[in-house]
């Protein structure tokens, strides 16, 4: 039969074959859920945490810590901008980056991805709408000027020293 040469229709094989593969792919598929419910994380399947507008309950020492070190990472973008290293439009990139991270932190406002319109529909600080609106957006998105990015530092601080 095999040496003979002539084709076989593929019909020739009994229905029962179909079924038997069929049961080996469900098989697989059954195998491959189980053990990967059997060793996911403990974690997986708890539902995620709905963010709060709410700021974090945390003591009046570890906020105090927390202005303190944003306070000491402006100090370092004013050292690096008056030895040159960044620029005015980059000081105020990082300097809008730092604020905004600070804000996060301290509220858990999702600020570094929010437009000035977006925190303003938040109804945050108006102080940190200030910093945005008139030293950070112009510098970083208009084409002429850069805005003095040490008054842009001078109002990052205003946030991180007045923010509640």
């Amino acid at each position: 039969m095999p040496g003979n040469g002539e084709l076989y229709p593929p019909g020739q094989y009994g229905i029962g074959w179909l079924y038997v593969a069929l049961a080996v792919i469900a098989l697989g598929i059954g195998l491959y859920l189980l053990v990967s419910f059997l060793t996911r994380p403990k974690n997986a399947l708890r539902p995620v945490a709905a963010v709060s507008s709410a700021p974090p309950l945390v003591g009046p020492e570890m906020l105090n810590q927390l202005r303190y070190e944003y306070l000491a990472q402006l100090d370092v973008v004013e050292s690096r901008f008056r030895s040159g290293e960044l620029g005015g439009r980059e000081t105020n990139k990082v300097l809008s980056l730092v604020v905004r991270q600070f804000v996060n932190e301290y509220s858990g406002i999702e600020a570094p991805v929010m437009t000035l319109s977006d925190l303003m529909s938040q109804g945050v600080n108006p102080v940190l709408l200030d910093a945005v609106g008139r030293h950070y957006y112009p510098s970083v998105f208009r084409r002429s000027g850069v805005i003095d990015p040490l008054a842009g530092l001078e109002a990052a601080r205003r946030v991180v020293t007045t923010w509640h």
